[in-house]
């Protein structure tokens, strides 16, 4: 039975910076491209822009990394609109949106998700028609990629909902932050006969203990400030199923946030370190295990 290669990347914020320095350690060792090596990419809000990029533009892992440097996150996370103390009791986006443009446009032009090698399918949700919406390359190829990443990334509260031809569009982490699964029902529609490899990346676990008694009196804002989407986006349960279904042709890379800032927006230079440390680490643990998937 001939093999296939998904990679599948989760949603995570400035911890994507995590993923792309795991993705170039191996590209190196591997000692070929990783938009030759997956016959399909998959990806939510941040590790949908790293599969834009590696199967439309067909970055390398230095350009990924180049690609989630300190600039160009600073560029992303332009000046907030929330200069005053009201902090979650402001009305509008965190960020406005044109940082984030203006970089996916100089990185990644005019091209259309129909450009990919291989096939791509990133996450989002339809807000008006309330379902996930896969945009991908088979079904969606004249939209743009600017456009398509816009949309994956547009985290509630953090960026504005994005207008994809007449659909309104958000994050899709709000539903599948680790998309595997659905990654892996979309690569065996198109490869029913094939074996299925796959690599899926994480961006880190926060597993810091809330406290329970508390809780019981949390309102909206008491569990906003407690990291409620982060409860919401960092379930297991994708990962459990798909160990389950994929079993040994199955590597899941991912690991608990340690000193890292659990928000999806924190890149001072403290920060971003200890998530590049995060990304050496994966791949002295996990580094071996997916080059023998490779096999």
């Amino acid at each position: 039975m001939e093999n296939r290669y998904l990679l599948s990347l989760d949603g995570g914020g400035v911890r994507e910076l995590a993923t792309v320095i795991f993705l170039a350690k191996f590209e190196k060792e591997l000692g070929k491209p990783l938009h030759e090596q997956f016959d399909f990419f998959m990806g939510t809000s941040a590790g949908a822009i790293t599969a834009l990029a590696l199967s439309v533009v067909k970055m390398s892992g230095a350009d990924l990394v180049e690609f989630w440097s300190e600039k160009n996150l600073d560029r992303i996370l332009e000046a907030s609109l929330w200069d005053s103390q009201l902090g979650l009791m402001q009305t509008n986006p965190k960020y406005e949106g044109e940082g984030k443009k203006q970089v996916f446009t100089e990185y990644f032009g005019n091209l259309k998700l129909g450009d990919a090698r291989g096939e791509v399918a990133v996450m989002s949700y339809d807000i008006e028609e309330r379902k996930p919406l896969l945009l991908t390359s088979y079904n969606d190829s004249n939209i743009s990629i600017v456009d398509a990443g816009i949309a994956t990334s547009a985290a509630p509260i953090y960026f504005p909902t994005a207008k994809v031809g007449n659909r309104y569009l958000i994050d899709g982490g709000i539903v599948a932050n680790n998309p595997v699964l659905h990654g892996y029902a979309e690569i065996k529609k198109l490869y029913p006969e094939s074996n299925i490899k796959t690599l899926s990346v994480g961006t880190g676990l926060n597993k810091r203990a809330l406290r329970g008694k508390a809780s019981q009196k949390w309102g909206l804002f008491g569990w906003l400030m407690h990291d409620l989407f982060g409860l919401m986006l960092e379930s297991s349960l994708d990962h459990e199923i798909a160990e389950e279904i994929i079993g040994k042709d199955y590597v899941r890379v991912n690991s608990p946030l340690g000193k890292i800032n659990r928000r999806l927006d924190n890149n001072n230079k403290r920060n971003l370190e200890n998530i590049r440390k995060m990304g050496e680490s994966w791949w002295e643990e996990f580094g071996d295990s997916a080059l023998n998937l490779m096999k």
